[in-house]
């Protein structure tokens, strides 16, 4: 059975397109595999808190020296953690801002990106810990910046994951939303399609079909 981490980071609500996106995958996934199950965090509306210094003296310190208020300030993060760590899937709905990731996105990646818990720093370096996911990351732009200087969005999202240990990453992006009502309409339907497409092609795939929980 397939645990599925849905996050739309949009702070609009039913005129989001990144939450529509989103939700047509879960939809599409849940007729295929009607068992499977999902948490949702909706940080566009109900956003977690950027880390501060009582969470990085507590991030930094041995857990058998955590005062109570240290103790306090990485519950959010504990509890983000174990949601990341407890799904197979991950699916986040992310807009362009600024040509990267808005800041409520930013404070979970911060929250997740934790020493210990899902990286560690060994004799080699830097190693993520965080294995066996698969992660597709749908991203909605106002204009074309797929491969350009100018997008900073996926390059990020892929170091990122990618430190944690997450190296199975899917982007579709939704792009030319903002330059007219045709090519709106031409990024939506490429995006449905998009999508489609990629449950399709993880379902044919071996890797997938050969894990126990499908």
């Amino acid at each position: 059975m397939t645990h599925i981490l849905h996050l739309d980071s949009s702070p609009r609500g039913d005129r989001s397109l990144s939450r529509a996106l989103t939700k047509q995958f879960i939809h599409l996934w849940k007729q295929i595999h009607p068992n499977a199950t999902v948490t949702y965090r909706d940080l566009g509306h109900y956003p977690v808190s950027p880390i501060d210094e009582a969470w990085i003296a507590a991030a930094f310190s041995p857990s058998t020296e955590l005062s109570p208020s240290l103790e306090a300030a990485l519950m959010i993060s504990d509890e983000l953690i174990d949601e990341l760590l407890a799904a197979d899937l991950l699916i986040f709905g992310i807009p362009m801002y600024n040509y990267s990731v808005p800041a409520n996105f930013k404070a979970y990646i911060d929250q997740i990106v934790r020493v210990g818990r899902t990286f560690i720093i060994g004799s080699d370096g830097y190693e993520g810990l965080v294995h066996g996911k698969r992660a597709l990351v749908i991203t909605t732009r106002g204009g074309s910046y797929a491969g350009s200087s100018l997008d900073f969005q996926e390059p990020y999202l892929r170091a990122v994951f990618e430190f944690i240990g997450i190296t199975d990453l899917t982007f579709i992006h939704a792009e030319n939303l903002s330059m007219g009502a045709e090519e709106r309409q031409f990024a939506i339907a490429a995006a449905h399609q998009a999508i489609q497409q990629t449950i399709e092609a993880w379902q044919s795939s071996d890797s997938l079909s050969n894990l126990s929980y499908w």
